[in-house]
């Protein structure tokens, strides 16, 4: 009967927390009336490397594509057997239609929360593999989004040889929107300079990922986090160890610059300095903040997102009473 009892409790705590799990996620589902301007989405390259279009046509069309290349140079690369290469297979890998679609779903959700919003000039474009490391541009000026397809020709591609493999492993097609999605949201979330404790800087990170989670509500937390799915599971199934740490050696309200570079910079994994660095997720205060952001909203479902993003950090900390529970 005890063990009964015992298995009786573990299935209802199971089932309290995959209904609040379902009640956050129902939190960001929302209907969109009014949805944000049709996406105009444009394949520079294939018009690049496209033999009946001119020159003179292209420089018409595109005038600030060409930069400060000289024509000839110009000419040369449009008849570049690699170049041609490189980009037919980054434009194959891609499904444009569906792309399309999926900006349409995150700009509408954008401009839901954030009615000022305007849907972006999407420009897609094959740098040859000279911006893979930071393969999407957005300028605030003119509006233009560019989003270089050969950054995500998927991980481990022969023509990544040479990269580090954690960065090839968000260097996929399902990684463009929710890279785009992050963009956007940095833009939002106010960041001040004169808060630099590790508290202030998880939970700006934090509030980024919720918009994220308010932008796309579909997408699969990984992605959101330009996680593989079992770095995403280290981080859930670490989830209490990893803040208990973070308590017990008193980094919370520290200001030691090099927390960011530990805990929530990309790289290969976190730095605990103990034997588990390997094995960790990498941007595990990233992780962290987000936890505490969603923790806070679980207590303050009524806060609208333009007043959370504004809430100072040591405010939120304090009213999400964020205590993960450790896995028995």
């Amino acid at each position: 009967m005890k063990i009964f009892r015992i298995a009786a409790v573990s299935c209802l705590l199971v089932l309290a927390l995959n209904s609040c799990k379902k009640e956050q996620e129902a939190q960001w589902k929302v209907e969109i009336t009014k949805p944000a301007e049709k996406v105009s989405m444009t394949d520079i390259s294939k018009e690049f490397f496209d033999p009946k279009v001119s020159l003179e046509q292209f420089q018409a069309k595109f005038p600030w594509f060409q930069g400060s290349v000289p024509n000839e140079d110009f000419i040369k690369r449009r008849t570049d057997p690699q170049e041609i290469k490189l980009y037919q297979e980054a434009a194959s890998k891609i499904d444009q239609a569906k792309l399309e679609k999926d900006f349409n779903d995150l700009f509408s959700h954008i401009k839901y929360y954030f009615p000022e919003f305007k849907t972006p000039n999407v420009f897609l474009f094959s740098s040859s593999l000279q911006m893979i490391q930071d393969p999407i541009l957005y300028d605030e000026k003119t509006n233009f989004l560019f989003i270089d397809i050969t950054g995500f020709m998927g991980f481990k591609n022969p023509n990544y040889k040479g990269l580090e493999l954690y960065f090839q492993k968000s260097m996929n097609p399902d990684n463009i929107v929710p890279k785009v999605s992050r963009i956007f949201a940095e833009k939002i979330v106010p960041f001040s300079t004169d808060h630099q404790k590790f508290v202030d800087l998880m939970l700006y990170s934090g509030k980024v990922m919720m918009l994220q989670d308010a932008f796309m509500p579909e997408t699969p937390d990984y992605l959101k986090m330009d996680y593989t799915k079992e770095q995403y599971d280290w981080a859930k199934n670490n989830e209490a160890n990893v803040y208990n740490y973070f308590v017990e050696s008193n980094l919370i309200f520290g200001d030691d610059h090099r927390l960011v570079e530990r805990f929530i910079n990309p790289g290969p994994f976190s730095k605990f300095y103990t034997e588990i660095d390997n094995e960790s997720s990498p941007m595990i205060g990233v992780f962290t903040g987000w936890q505490i952001c969603k923790s806070y909203f679980s207590k303050n479902s009524e806060t609208k997102l333009t007043d959370f993003i504004k809430k100072d950090a040591t405010q939120i900390f304090n009213e999400a009473g964020y205590k993960p529970k450790f896995e028995e």
